[in-house]
C-alpha cells in the first residue's frame, strides 16, 4: 500500500491510512467553478485509485466508499454538486462517515458522534444493571470500565473544543456509571461520587489524554505528524524588554499557540495541544519524569482544578 500514498498525492490529494483504510481529503472554495473542478478531480481521482488497486491484485469497494462535504453550515448551503459518478457505480455523499470508529459529521460539531455514544453506552450500562446483584464491587468496576469508561476514552482528545452541552451529555453517561458502581440516589450530587472512585470527570479526562498526548510528542515517543505540530518559543531578534520575556518562556519550554480566525481552528491539536501544555506547571514541563509518574501527577492536578 506505500505506493498508493505516491499517487494520491501526485494528484492534488492529502491522504492518511490506518491498516487497510485509507482517507484522503482535499480543500476548495464554494465557488460554483471552483467546485466543478473539485468534483472532476474526485472523479477522477477515484476512477485512478481503482484502476491502480486493480494492477495490483485489489479491488476498490466503491459501495462502502464514502464521500462527505466539510465546512460551516453556511458554506456547505451553497454547494449543489451532485455524487460523482464512477464507471460501475455511483459513489453517493453522506452527512457523517466512520473514521475508525468516530462519527464526524459534516460540520464538525461532533454531535452525531456523541449520539451514537451515548446510545452505546446506555444500552452496556442496561445489561449491566441487569446482572449486578451477582456481581462483586471489584467486578462492576471491571466491566464498567471496559464497557464505558473504555468507550468515553476512545479518542477523546478529538472532542476538545466541543460545547458544553454535548459535554453534559457525556458526562451523564459517566454519572449513570458511578451509580451503578456505588448504588447512590439518583439525585445524589455527583462530583464527590467521581472523586472518591478517582475518576475525573469528563471535560478533565479530555484535558488529561491531550496533556499526555503533548508528553510524548516532547520525548519522541508521538508520530511525527503531531510532534511537528509542537513549536517550542525559540530565541530570536526581538526588543530587551520582549527579549526578558521570551527568554522566560523558552526556558520553561512553552510552545507557540498559533492563531486563529475560528473556533474549527481553536480546536485542532495545532492549537489546543499547545494551549493545554502552556497551561500545566512548570515542573511538568521540565522535569524529566517518566510517563508513569507524569499521568499520576496530572491526574492529581487536574482532580483539584
Amino acid at each position: 500500500m506505500a505506493e498508493l500514498f505516491d499517487v494520491i498525492s501526485a494528484f492534488g490529494f492529502v491522504a492518511h491510512s490506518y491498516a487497510e483504510l485509507p482517507t484522503t481529503h482535499r480543500s476548495t472554495s464554494v465557488r460554483r467553478p471552483l467546485i466543478t473542478d473539485a468534483m472532476k478531480r474526485l472523479s477522477d481521482y477515484i476512477t485512478l485509485i481503482r484502476d491502480w488497486m486493480a494492477n495490483n491484485r485489489l479491488k476498490l469497494n466503491e459501495d462502502k466508499t464514502q464521500v462527505i462535504w466539510l465546512g460551516t453550515r453556511q458554506q456547505l448551503s451553497k454547494i449543489t454538486a451532485q455524487s460523482p459518478t464512477l464507471p460501475n457505480a455511483t459513489v453517493l455523499f453522506t452527512n457523517n462517515v466512520n473514521d475508525l470508529g468516530v462519527l464526524l459529521g459534516s460540520q464538525l460539531t461532533m454531535a452525531d458522534h456523541i449520539s451514537a455514544l451515548s446510545r452505546s453506552c446506555f444500552f452496556q450500562l442496561r445489561q449491566l444493571r441487569s446482572i449486578k446483584q451477582s456481581l462483586k464491587l471489584e467486578a462492576t468496576k471491571t466491566l464498567v470500565h471496559a464497557f464505558i469508561s473504555s468507550r468515553l476514552d476512545y479518542c477523546n482528545s478529538v472532542l476538545a473544543g466541543v460545547s458544553g452541552q454535548l459535554l453534559h451529555r457525556l458526562q451523564l453517561i459517566q454519572n449513570a456509571a458511578a451509580r451503578l458502581v456505588t448504588g447512590v440516589w439518583k439525585y445524589e450530587r455527583m462530583t464527590p461520587v467521581l472523586r472518591s472512585l478517582h475518576w475525573l470527570p469528563v471535560r478533565q479526562r479530555i484535558t488529561f489524554k491531550t496533556a499526555v498526548i503533548m508528553f510524548k510528542c516532547f520525548h519522541g515517543q508521538a508520530p511525527l505528524y503531531l510532534t511537528d505540530l509542537c513549536r517550542p518559543i525559540m530565541y530570536g531578534p526581538i526588543s530587551s524588554d520582549a527579549e526578558h520575556r521570551h527568554l522566560r518562556s523558552a526556558s520553561t519550554r512553552r510552545l507557540i499557540v498559533p492563531r486563529t480566525k475560528t473556533s474549527y481552528g481553536d480546536c485542532s491539536f495545532s492549537v489546543h495541544g499547545p494551549s493545554v501544555w502552556n497551561s500545566l506547571p512548570n515542573d511538568f514541563r521540565l522535569s524529566d519524569m517518566s510517563l508513569k509518574t507524569f499521568r499520576s501527577k496530572l491526574k492529581a492536578f487536574l482532580f483539584g482544578h
